[in-house]
């Protein structure tokens, strides 16, 4: 009998032994992994796992240290176990790099990725969270997973997409999201559009598919507990080594500004106008205060409905009688002497009329032949910018350290009657715009093509396109050419427009594709390398006023846009080759538009070189309405001068030779001050020879009219000789024509003080012109006339003088019809107490409502209104101005002793991680956040940021193994370089140097999207030296919001001058409490350049220009006009306020007349202001030397001498040639010559002929008894008639 001890123990075996087979078995049943290892590569190169449903596995150490660079949580419990093995962590630290190229710049974001990517890839736990949805077998069937679910909470993909919604791209402006969403702008991103993408096997990047399923928060699932990592707010630090997400990409981060101050409230009064409140109240003290003035305080005698001008002089005993002031004394000396050395000039220049007649000629011809020496500037920018103003030097300072924005040959194309496209998809029908019609799409590509071909003497576009991508000097091919067309997402391809699948049950044909594209640009690559900016290419998909916003529908598109982007040169003559091209350009555009386009085609076009050229074909095509409107001028003058007073005289009392000799001369004076320039080399302008002619005409002929009609007047004393009555008329009207005259110079002179060069070049040009006219016709045209009344005298014909009529008796002077209507009909009527008191009253409103709108009158100059009305370039800016949906490029200019390669000079400047909360790009990234206040649309691109991000990349920088040079990172046979960095993780001080240049080289790809040719090849201005580099100054690109209106281009302006103003200051005081000397931290500045500013900086001080400009002319006026009518205030002030009025009441028309306030109008102000003179000064000479008894009866005197000149010399002789000028084929002629020329004369006219006289009969100035003991001790015979008239 066996012992029971050994059955226990063998009982104990067997159990023991049968729960260690259990144990085992159950280990082997246990799945916490779902792949481990790589062992498949696809087509595309990438890695696939293989599946394994056993436990993690031991990491050896090289995996742990590959695991530390990206997974380091994942090790923070000693863990060693893992469900992948160090191949896999090599993968996956590589395709991290992928996103880290654009969110490494927010730490947080690219920890909170990672972090879920770290865990499905390598957990110990794979199989809580992930299993495989498919396997295949590769050609040596060895199976690998195709296809995975994920299950992951819904709390962490949004945390997740939240920390990274904001991260931008500096390159370009936007936001990473418009890169890492798919088809999906970061507009129309979401967190699950986001994950699906990165899960989506069909896309290039990912290797199999990851199906991402969502789980809110509620109990676990049995079967799977979502993976949810934790995570950390943008605003917060990662760790005490990675700090929070900057502000541009993190607005937790932004500083709190101070909140939007609101829009100001229009200036009103009671809930009206304040303008017209304040007037009316002026207007109605004014009218009651002068109303009991004239009535109630007044004796009226001499003013009542039968007034008659009585012609009594002052009398010997009232002269003798008052004591004289000195003023009174040295005024009438300055007559005297005025009176004598007139009257001895005409006597001498009548005397010897043919010596003085060549020495006139030499002269002129002597001045004329400067004319050969003459510039005529026509480049917008020289005319309308001056020299030394800001705008101008800054546009200099970044042509010359960088190269100039790049030209633009660009072609809007508009459908006509085609109707919208609905397309139906699995995700619904979507509506497209007419220009997505096959056939027009078709008929746009052949277009681009031909544009491609054309030949300019060997030149074709690729020899001088803009090519970013293309090696620098290397020969280029058509693809390396910008050009932004719907085309580039297709690469050009016409047969892309066949493509068709099926998408449950739907057709997914070219407008799927494009519809893509157009979401996500950089999906679909453009032959050059880089995206087509939808904003860009395609047009008329926004309504009036709108920007674009996350909603915006591209696909609503009406036009289609060709941009081809041209190489800039600051040397004109690297130009040539473009300059022939765009004109080849033109000429191949005219003709397809004028017989090849489509009729569903409305084709606007333009070239860089095409504004200039139609400024100048503007200025030839109007040349003939010019000349018309001269010749009817000069015509008028030749005829009116006459004084014919029987039939059978008609051919010896005219004066035509006499008219065009008259008109010769000023002519003459015109060609003398043109060529005196052109010596002396200041560059003349098409408005000075459309312009001053016509000046120069209201001015010379108005002093002949005197000349002559008061010679008509007159009576030969006895035994004074022809040329001593001439000498006699001259010295009665040459005070008044020198007043005039240097009154008219002295304010051109003084308007040349302007700064902007076209007013300048005007205004000196035209005081020149009246100096020597007034010189001509003191000398050349008394000569003219002494030899024409000795023609009439000796009974010759005009013009045929060689031809004598019958001899009949002289007859006498007698007085003109004109003169006559004005003498006996026009004055008494005028100087009627009721009708002063009424013309009073209305010129007062008139003047009142004048104030109370020229503040609103517009600044600005409309682009359209340059061109004529057949040109092509009209046709552009009106479908332009319908199409453009996106602003011009601004560039941030840095300039000054920065030492960028000091970390804290760094901070000032960037916009990522450790930069300052006011940096240069962080300030600007701010001002965007309000586009509708600081017009900024997107934040600027920073290549320092993107520098650092670059070099961080280890693979992205490459040099020659043999000798150090930069390497293109692509190039696999080159070296990875060796970048030190600092504790920010930028290279250090040396680095920084040595790498700058090849990060300017290299070509941005998938695997280096940083590399900083393409986008900052031109942006950084360095120089080597002493063994270091010197970074002279950069710039930092943005864009501005749309703009359409002259408004909107000089606001914009304002706001980012305002932008860099404050920026410059943070610089510079930051500079100086770091301890940098102060003399170079004041040569550190940030300025804005943009190709417009240097148009529109003018506006930003249009009012304070045109104030000064007006105010200078009218001082100048006033001190001339007070010293040469001898020393009299009252006449100087009255010339003053009249011309005031003139010029104030045109403002008031240029309201009414839509007549922008720019420097066109403003040079035609200035030249009001010289004509105005025109209209009072004769008339207030006449007055002063009036020998009449009272104020009324002077005013009576002088009108009824002088208006019948005024409005025959000035008003018709102008009245004439405006009218023409309506029929000018250029829009700026019938808008800035017409309207308001006609404006000038009917105003002046009007207040010249009526309101001066009035104003003269209450203010005008009192008889001077100086004056009157000269006449009555210098005359002893009874004085005729000496004042001036003019007849018809």
């Amino acid at each position: 009998m066996s012992s029971p001890a050994p059955l226990r123990s063998t009982c104990f075996r067997v159990r023991l032994l049968f729960a260690a087979v259990l144990f085992a078995l159950f280990q082997l049943s246990k799945q916490d992994c779902v792949w481990y290892g790589v062992c498949n590569t696809n087509a595309l190169g990438h890695s696939q796992n293989c599946p394994y449903n056993g436990t993690a596995k031991d990491m050896p150490q090289d995996g742990l240290e590959l695991l530390k660079e990206r997974c380091g949580f994942l090790l923070q419990n000693s863990e060693d176990k893992f469900c992948c093995d160090s191949k896999q962590v090599e993968i996956l630290n590589k395709n991290v790099k992928l996103a880290a190229n654009f969110l490494d710049r927010c730490p947080s974001c690219m920890e909170n990725l990672v972090r879920h990517i770290c865990q499905f890839t390598c957990s110990a736990q794979q199989s809580d969270f992930m299993r495989v949805a498919a396997t295949q077998k590769n050609d040596k069937d060895v199976s690998y997973i195709s296809a995975v679910d994920l299950h992951i909470s819904t709390e962490y993909i949004n945390k997740t997409y939240k920390s990274c919604s904001q991260v931008s791209v500096p390159q370009t402006g936007q936001l990473a999201f418009d890169l890492m969403c798919g088809s999906y702008p970061a507009s129309r991103c979401n967190p699950t559009k986001w994950f699906n993408f990165m899960g989506d096997a069909s896309s290039p990047y990912v290797p199999f598919q990851i199906t991402y399923i969502q789980h809110e928060p509620k109990p676990e699932s049995k079967e799977f507990k979502p993976l949810g990592p934790t995570t950390i707010p943008c605003n917060q630090a990662v760790n005490s080594k990675l700090p929070a997400c900057s502000c541009s990409d993190c607005d937790a981060s932004c500083p709190q500004g101070p909140p939007e101050p609101p829009l100001p409230d229009p200036f009103k009064i009671f809930g009206l106008d304040a303008y017209f409140v304040i007037m009316a109240a002026v207007f109605l003290v004014g009218v009651l205060v002068f109303l009991m003035g004239s009535f109630l305080f007044t004796q009226g005698a001499s003013m009542d409905d039968n007034f008659q001008i009585d012609g009594n002089d002052v009398t010997d005993e009232v002269a003798y009688g008052e004591e004289e002031s000195y003023f009174e004394k040295l005024g009438a000396r300055t007559e005297h002497f005025l009176e004598n050395f007139f009257t001895r000039w005409g006597t001498v220049c009548a005397s010897r009329p043919w010596m003085t007649l060549v020495a006139g000629a030499a002269l002129v011809v002597v001045l004329g032949y400067g004319i050969t020496y003459m510039e005529i500037t026509t480049d917008p920018v020289k005319l309308w910018a001056s020299p030394k103003s800001k705008s101008r030097l800054e546009r200099e300072y970044f042509d010359t350290n960088f190269e100039p924005f790049y030209r633009i040959e660009q072609i809007i194309i508009k459908a006509v009657n085609l109707p919208k496209i609905v397309h139906n998809t699995s995700n619904g029908p979507i509506t497209f715009g007419p220009v997505f019609d096959r056939d027009f799409l078709t008929n746009v590509l052949h277009l681009q093509e031909g544009i491609s071909k054309i030949d300019a003497n060997g030149t074709t576009l690729k020899d001088i396109c803009f090519a970013p991508l293309s090696e620098d000097g290397a020969a280029k091919e058509d693809s390396n050419c910008v050009v932004q067309s719907l085309w580039g997402y297709f690469q050009d391809d016409i047969e892309r427009l066949d493509d068709n699948e099926e998408d449950n049950g739907f057709n997914v044909t070219y407008l799927d594709s494009l519809y893509q594209c157009i979401s996500n640009p950089y999906l679909c690559l453009a032959p050059y390398g880089g995206p087509v900016d939808p904003a860009i290419a395609l047009g008329g998909f926004l309504r009036t006023g709108d920007q674009i916003t996350a909603n915006t529908k591209f696909e609503l598109a009406n036009a289609v846009i060709l941009t081809f982007l041209v190489k800039n040169h600051h040397n004109r003559t690297d130009l040539q080759k473009a300059l022939q091209w765009e004109k080849k350009f033109v000429e191949f555009m005219v003709n397809y538009t004028s017989g090849n386009q489509s009729n569903h085609m409305d084709i606007a076009f333009t070239s860089e070189r095409s504004i200039e050229d139609e400024l100048n074909r503007e200025s030839q095509s109007d040349v003939l309405t010019i000349l018309v409107s001269y010749l009817i001028m000069f015509m008028y003058i030749a005829i009116s001068l006459g004084h014919v007073k029987e039939f059978k005289r008609v051919f010896i009392d005219s004066k035509i030779t006499l008219g065009i000799g008259g008109v010769i001369i000023v002519l003459a004076s015109v060609v003398s001050s043109v060529g005196l320039f052109g010596y002396i080399g200041l560059p003349a302008t098409l408005i000075i020879v459309e312009v001053i002619p016509f000046l120069v005409l209201a001015v010379g002929v108005d002093n002949i009219f005197i000349l002559v009609q008061t010679h008509q007047r007159d009576q030969r004393e006895p035994n004074e000789t022809l040329e001593q009555q001439v000498g006699r008329i001259l010295g009665r009207v040459g005070p008044s024509m020198l007043l005039t005259s240097l009154s008219e110079s002295f304010c051109f002179f003084l308007g040349g003080l302007s700064d902007m060069p076209a007013v300048r070049a005007f205004a000196l040009y035209a005081g020149v012109a009246l100096i020597i006219d007034f010189l001509l016709q003191i000398t050349c045209f008394v000569s003219l006339f002494t030899l024409d009344t000795k023609r009439k005298e000796e009974n010759r014909m005009d013009i045929c003088c060689f031809i004598q009529g019958k001899k009949s008796d002289n007859i006498a002077n007698t007085e003109g019809l004109l003169y006559k209507f004005f003498r006996s009909v026009y004055v008494p009527f005028l100087m009627k107490k009721v009708v002063r008191v009424a013309v009073m009253v209305i010129f007062f409103a008139w003047l009142c409502f004048s104030i109370a709108i020229a503040p609103k009158i517009d600044i600005g100059l409309d682009q359209e209104l340059a061109m004529p009305e057949d040109s092509f370039v009209l046709h552009y800016f009106q479908s332009l101005n319908e199409n453009l949906n996106i602003g011009p490029p601004v560039y941030f200019v840095l300039k000054g002793d920065l030492s960028y390669t000091n970390s804290t000079v760094q901070n000032l400047v960037c916009a990522g991680r450790y930069c300052n909360d006011d940096s240069v790009l962080t300030q600007i990234y701010l001002a965007s956040r309000h586009s509708n206040q600081t017009y900024i649309a997107r934040p600027a691109s920073s290549w320092l940021d993107d520098y650092f991000d670059w070099a961080a990349t280890s693979s992205c920088c490459k040099y020659k193994p043999e000798n150090g040079d930069f390497c293109p990172h692509q190039n696999t046979s080159c070296m990875n370089c060796n970048i030190m960095k600092n504790q920010f993780q930028r290279p250090d001080k040396q680095n920084f140097e040595k790498y700058l240049p090849f990060f300017l080289k290299d070509n941005p790809d998938d695997s280096c999207a940083k590399a900083g040719h393409a986008a900052y090849g031109t942006a950084v201005r360095y120089s080597n030296g002493h063994q270091r580099l010197n970074i002279e100054s950069s710039y930092f690109m943005g864009y501005h919001t749309i703009l359409k209106t002259s408004a909107d281009y000089y606001l914009a302006l304002e706001s980012a001058r305002k932008i860099s103003a404050n920026i410059t200051q943070m610089l510079q005081g930051r500079l100086i409490a770091n301890g940098v000397p102060i003399e170079s931290a004041l040569t550190v500045e940030v300025f804005p350049y943009s190709v417009f500013y240097v148009f529109y900086e003018q506006y930003l001080t249009m009012w304070s220009d045109t104030l000064q400009s007006m105010g200078i002319s009218v001082l100048s006026i006033f001190v001339v006009t007070f010293v040469l009518m001898g020393f009299d205030v009252h006449s100087a002030l009255v010339v003053v306020i009249t011309i005031t009025m003139i010029v104030v009441n045109l403002g008031g028309l240029m309201y009414y007349w839509n007549i922008s306030l720019n420097a066109v109008s403003l040079v035609n102000l200035v030249m009001a202001v010289g004509i105005s003179v025109e209209f009072c000064s004769h008339l207030v000479h006449s007055f002063s030397i009036s020998k009449s008894v009272s104020q009324i009866d002077r005013a009576a005197d002088s009108l009824s001498k002088m208006g019948s000149s005024i409005f025959s010399g000035i008003t018709l002789t102008k009245f004439a040639g405006i009218l023409v000028l309506a029929f000018a084929k250029s829009q700026i002629f019938q808008v800035f010559y017409f309207r308001m020329y006609l404006g000038i004369v009917v105003i002046g006219a009007a207040h010249g002929l009526i309101f001066l006289p009035v104003l003269l009969s209450y203010i005008g100035a009192p008889v001077s008894n100086a004056k009157l003991r000269y006449h009555s001790q210098a005359t002893t015979v009874v004085e005729h008639e000496t004042a001036l008239a003019g007849i018809l």
